[in-house]
C-alpha cells in the first residue's frame, strides 16, 4: 500500500502543558517537516533527542539549511559541501529519507538554474536520500526541458502546492506538497472541499509515497481535519458550538479592537467557522453583513451581527 502521510511545517507551537512539543505533536500525527533547520543548522544532540522522543514509526523529512540555496547559490565551494554533509546527518541521526531544498526567485531563472544544479548534483553523494525540489517563482508548466531532465536524471521530487492547484512537472513515485493556500503568505484555511480537492490530487498518480506538508494559519487544525477525514468520510467541527457562537468562539482567539468592519474582515475574515455541524463557511461572508462603523468588542460585533440577520 502507498504511503499517505499528513502532517505540518513544525511542532513548535503544537503546546500540550506537561509535554514536550514534539513528543504532543507525535501523539496526534505520525509525520513532521522539520522547518526550523532552514534558518538554523541544530546541534547534532538536540537532533537525536528529536528522533528518541517521538515513536518508532514517525517520519520526519529535513529542510534544507537556506544558506545552501539563498547565499551561497549552490556554488562548488567547500562551504556548501560541508553544509550539504551536515544536512545529510541530520537526515541520517532522524531516518528522514527526503531532504527539502528551496530555490529562491532569485537563482530560480531557468538557464542559470539548469547548470548549477547539474553541477551540484553531479558533486555530491545523497546515497539513499531523496532531494525534494520547490522552484519558487517559476510554475510547474514553464519549467525548461533542460532542467526537467536534470531533476529526472537525479531522482529529484518536484515539490508543489496542491493547495494551489499546482502539480509536479513530472511523474515520480513521490509525491511532496507544501501547503499554503490562495490567501497572503500563509493566511488561509482550506475548506472542507478544498481539501477533498487536495486529498483527490494527491491519489491521481500512482504515488508510492505522498507527503502533505501543512502550513496554513492553522495547519495543525487543518491537518488534522484532513485525517480525521481520511479515517471517517467525514470533516470534523472546527468549534464547540455552531451557527452565531461557532463565529463568536473564532472571534475570541485573536480579534483586535477596535475595529472597522473592514479591518475585521481583513483580519479574521480567513478563517472559517461552523454554520451546522456539516457546513463551515469562511467569517468573511457573515462579517459582510456588519454595519459599516467600528466595533469597541466581540460582544459589540455579535451584537450587530444579531440585529442585522433578524
Amino acid at each position: 500500500m502507498p504511503e499517505y502521510l499528513i502532517g505540518a511545517g513544525g511542532w513548535a507551537y503544537f503546546k500540550i502543558p506537561g509535554l514536550h512539543p514534539l513528543v504532543a505533536y507525535s501523539k496526534a500525527f505520525n509525520f513532521v517537516e522539520v522547518n526550523s533547520t532552514f534558518y538554523q543548522i541544530p546541534p547534532l544532540k538536540d537532533v537525536e533527542r528529536w528522533r528518541s522522543i517521538v515513536p518508532q514509526d514517525f517520519q520526519f523529512t529535513v529542510r534544507a539549511h537556506r544558506s545552501l540555496t539563498h547565499t551561497l547559490n549552490l556554488e562548488p565551494t567547500p562551504e556548501v559541501f560541508e553544509t550539504f554533509e551536515v544536512m545529510k546527518q541530520i537526515c541520517h541521526l532522524l531516518n528522514a529519507d527526503i531532504l527539502h531544498l528551496q530555490i529562491p526567485p532569485s537563482l530560480s531563472t531557468p538557464p542559470a538554474l539548469s547548470g548549477k544544479l547539474h553541477d551540484f548534483l553531479g558533486s555530491v553523494n545523497l546515497e539513499e536520500l531523496r532531494l525534494a525540489l520547490e522552484i519558487r517563482g517559476v510554475s510547474a508548466s514553464k519549467l525548461p526541458v533542460e532542467l526537467v531532465n536534470v531533476m529526472q536524471d537525479h531522482d529529484v521530487v518536484h515539490c508543489v502546492d496542491l493547495s494551489k492547484g499546482e502539480m509536479p512537472a513530472y511523474d515520480s513515485n513521490v509525491l511532496y506538497s507544501r501547503l499554503f493556500g490562495k490567501g497572503y503568505h500563509n493566511v488561509y484555511q482550506p475548506t472542507d472541499g478544498e481539501l477533498k480537492e487536495i486529498d483527490e490530487k494527491a491519489l491521481s498518480k500512482s504515488f508510492q509515497k505522498m507527503v502533505l506538508s501543512f502550513h496554513f494559519g492553522k495547519m495543525y487544525k487543518d491537518a488534522a481535519r484532513l485525517k480525521i477525514y481520511k479515517q471517517t468520510g467525514r470533516f470534523p467541527k472546527i468549534t464547540k458550538s455552531e451557527g452565531l457562537a461557532s463565529l463568536e468562539e473564532i472571534l475570541k482567539e485573536d480579534a483586535e479592537f477596535p475595529s472597522s468592519k473592514q479591518e475585521l474582515i481583513s483580519d479574521q475574515g480567513w478563517k472559517l467557522f461552523d454554520v451546522t455541524e456539516d457546513n463551515r463557511v469562511r467569517a468573511k461572508e457573515y462579517l459582510q453583513r456588519l454595519p459599516e462603523r467600528t466595533y469597541n468588542s466581540v460582544n459589540d460585533v455579535m451584537d450587530a451581527l444579531h440585529s442585522a440577520m433578524e
